[in-house]
């Protein structure tokens, strides 16, 4: 049953916080790795197992959210959630050596993907069916701007104090929200009890979801299917993934119900949430990237370039809910922000090496105005058919596909960077030689201005060679990161048509949980 008055916005506000600590510490680590690496003593490749193992253990408790939300009722699980990873980020705060902190960054991921989907579910409870766009829309303010603000706050926070603080700022939100949730929740029934437990649904899904995620997140630093575990974990992935289909489709009581795939606007959904999930978690990750290996800035400034973009789209999320309310088919808002990711993207594929911070200022509003038109319009569509416990099922799924789409995103840009940086690279080095006059040209510069601060002929040849690979390395860059943008445009713009094959209401409402 909805809620009114000062209850509604109590229980909106504690599930959308508990929400965002969650999405917020996707990212907020990755500033601090460096500092976590020289503390503990441990290697990159050892350190970037913090968000692996995050992301992994996220990605398999997400898609069983609903089932477990039924088993132990949904307020049980939301607080046993909030209260786990409360208990976690002080863990990772105390962590003594990297081994500690991988293992209650694990923990940390298990009791995150009970939040997100299970906060959806109640808020869709909590307000009303004629309401549920707004409710939406300030459930995506968390959604995408956990993400964003993340790198912000976790560079503030390396910069001015050590490591430990991007997790112990979770405890007092986490404390204030396992209280609001006991007292101002209501208890939902234990639908699940009583029910065989799909132990082989779970040990299947594990193996599927856990190998796909740790495939993507590993993949390209391994060069792919040069290495065995990589292609141990393809296999796993793919058989582990027939499997689990196979088992969920003909157990009696399955903990992940591939039945509600029937509604074919949650099936199409499934796939937008996926090019979402490319596009806010793709630029978010190549952006950062850009900026300071290329542009020199600093983690916190790339952070502060990022906040404005946040803030538009905590601005509009609200104004794209009324319009939902008051009848705007959610095909045209997503149509119009996968439009606005495109000029984003085009915007950004203009920069040059001499470009500052205020030239990004108007492509990343653009960014956070498009997507804030994209995250409520496309879960509406998603879900607008489903009913009663479907929701906490569908919630879970969609939201496990945006994560999926995420890693993808970032694993396949990460690759595309690779590929077209050699390509770009060997075009270049093709116009350094003798018989290049542009070339010639700007070299004897060189030489001559190197000569004139005092070395000898030979030595400023030998600088002046390797000021122009250099110069090399950094328009190698530049083009491939143009490329990136304008691949991350070009397909959000691809999945335009798919939202017009959804159901097409101009008064979609959707049904909130009978429990």
């Amino acid at each position: 049953m909805a809620e009114t008055g000062i209850k509604k916005w109590v229980i909106t506000i504690t599930v959308i916080s508990a929400s965002l600590l969650e999405l917020i510490d996707t990212t907020i680590v990755n500033v601090s790795i460096p500092q976590i690496q020289g503390n503990l003593g441990a290697t990159l490749e050892d350190v970037a197992w913090l968000t692996t193992g995050y992301a992994v253990a996220n990605v398999i408790i997400l898609p069983m959210s609903g089932w477990l939300g039924s088993f132990f009722g949904r307020k049980n699980y939301f607080l046993g959630s909030i209260i786990l990873f409360t208990i976690a980020s002080f863990l990772c705060g105390n962590a003594t050596n990297l081994d500690e902190l991988i293992l209650f960054r694990i923990l940390q991921g298990v009791a995150g993907g009970g939040l997100i989907s299970t906060a959806q579910a109640i808020l869709l409870e909590t307000w009303p069916p004629e309401e549920v766009g707004i409710a939406t829309a300030l459930f995506g303010l968390g959604a995408v701007f956990g993400p964003t603000i993340g790198p912000t706050l976790g560079g503030y926070i390396t910069d001015n104090y050590s490591w430990p603080w991007i997790f112990y700022v979770n405890i007092p939100v986490g404390a204030v929200a396992a209280f609001a949730t006991y007292t101002f929740i209501n208890a939902t029934p234990k639908t699940g009890r009583g029910k065989p437990i799909d132990w082989w649904g779970i040990i299947l899904l594990a193996v599927a979801v856990g190998s796909l995620q740790t495939l993507l997140e590993k993949g390209e630093s391994e060069d792919w299917f040069a290495t065995t575990y990589i292609t141990v974990l393809a296999v796993a992935a793919v058989v582990g993934t027939l499997l689990f289909m196979w088992r969920e489709m003909t157990t009696e009581y399955p903990i992940v119900n591939f039945k509600i795939m029937r509604h074919r606007s949650f099936s199409l959904g499934m796939l937008t949430s996926f090019v979402l999930g490319f596009g806010l978690y793709g630029s978010v990750f190549v952006f950062p990237i850009f900026c300071q290996q290329l542009l020199g800035f600093t983690g916190q400034q790339t952070g502060l370039i990022l906040l404005p973009g946040g803030l538009c789209t905590i601005a509009m999320m609200p104004f794209v809910g009324i319009m939902l309310k008051r009848g705007v088919p959610a095909q045209f808002m997503a149509t119009a922000g996968m439009v606005l990711f495109f000029v984003f993207s085009s915007m950004l594929s203009k920069s040059t090496l001499s470009s500052g911070t205020e030239d990004f200022f108007w492509p990343l509003v653009i960014r956070g105005i498009g997507m804030s038109m994209l995250f409520v319009p496309l879960t509406t569509l998603a879900i607008q058919d489903l009913r009663g416990s479907e929701i906490g099922q569908g919630t879970g799924l969609n939201n496990m596909m945006r994560q999926l789409g995420g890693s993808f995103g970032i694993a396949a840009l990460t690759t595309l960077i690779h590929i077209r940086q050699g390509l770009h690279r060997s075009n270049l080095l093709s116009n350094i030689n003798e018989y290049n006059p542009a070339f010639v040209e700007r070299f004897q510069g060189m030489v001559q201005s190197f000569v004139a601060k005092g070395y000898t002929f030979l030595d400023a040849q030998v600088a002046a060679y390797k000021a122009m690979e250099g110069t090399v390395i950094r328009q190698t860059l530049l083009l491939t990161y143009t490329d990136i943008y304008w691949i991350s445009g070009i397909i959000m713009l691809c999945a335009i048509p798919i939202v017009y094959l959804q159901k097409f209401n101009k008064n979609a409402n959707v049904p909130v949980d009978v429990h």
